[in-house]
């Protein structure tokens, strides 16, 4: 995913660019409110998810988030110190998708992250006006949560069916382990590594598709389309 990080703090943008980079992110770092503003022309400009610190050298970080939700829908996410509610609610009234207090634990703003770009992806992104996904033989029916295999239903559990709706909507993406386990099983990594191993066997030998869901090495998983 692309992010676009705004702040002014070269030391603190390098410290968390790093951060995001090791979790998958492509970074871009705007030192001002015009810079950003600049950098999501057009339409966004690709970017999943800005990042804005409100204390900007140039314009009001209120403004500007102002400003980014007139020119596009990317989702904001708010970084200050200010913790009053009147502050946080005057950024959610101004198109703020969400608001992390200073300091802030890392684990908790890669959520955050994740859970804003979710919502900004309907969940039948790539189905047909149907809404069943189509990867050459495999057939995923979003509003039934059927999945079948050259016409063949295949008995999925709800995690199962959860993770490839997950991978099939964004196919040829790598989805890391973290986004997966927070995405699929609402919590964080922790202790939950193993169950994604054991869900992604499962699949592989259910659909009789080994080559189909490709393991990333060291970073997640990404879904191989199939030849149709």
């Amino acid at each position: 995913m692309r992010l676009l990080l705004v702040e002014d703090d070269n030391h603190v943008a390098a410290a968390l660019s790093a951060v995001l980079a090791r979790h998958g992110f492509d970074v871009t770092h705007a030192r001002s409110g015009e810079e950003a503003l600049q950098a999501l022309v057009p339409e966004g400009n690709g970017f999943g998810v800005v990042l804005l610190d409100l204390g900007l050298p140039d314009q009001d970080g209120y403004e500007v988030c102002g400003k980014i939700r007139k020119r596009t829908s990317t989702p904001v996410i708010m970084v200050t110190a200010r913790s009053d509610v009147r502050s946080r609610i005057h950024g959610l009234n101004l198109g703020a998708d969400d608001y992390v207090v200073k300091p802030y634990d890392t684990g908790e703003l890669l959520a955050r992250i994740h859970a804003v770009s979710r919502r900004n992806v309907p969940e039948d992104a790539g189905a047909g006006g149907d809404g069943v996904l189509r990867l050459g033989a495999v057939h995923i029916e979003l509003p039934t949560r059927q999945v079948s295999v050259d016409g063949s239903v295949v008995q999925l559990t709800r995690k199962e069916f959860d993770l490839l709706a997950l991978l099939a909507q964004r196919p040829g993406v790598v989805f890391r382990r973290e986004q997966i386990i927070s995405e699929v099983w609402r919590t964080s990594w922790e202790g939950t590594g193993r169950t994604l191993e054991v869900h992604v066997a499962s699949l592989r030998a259910k659909l009789r598709m080994p080559a189909l869901i490709e393991t990333v090495r060291g970073v997640g998983y990404r879904l191989v389309a199939p030849a149709s």
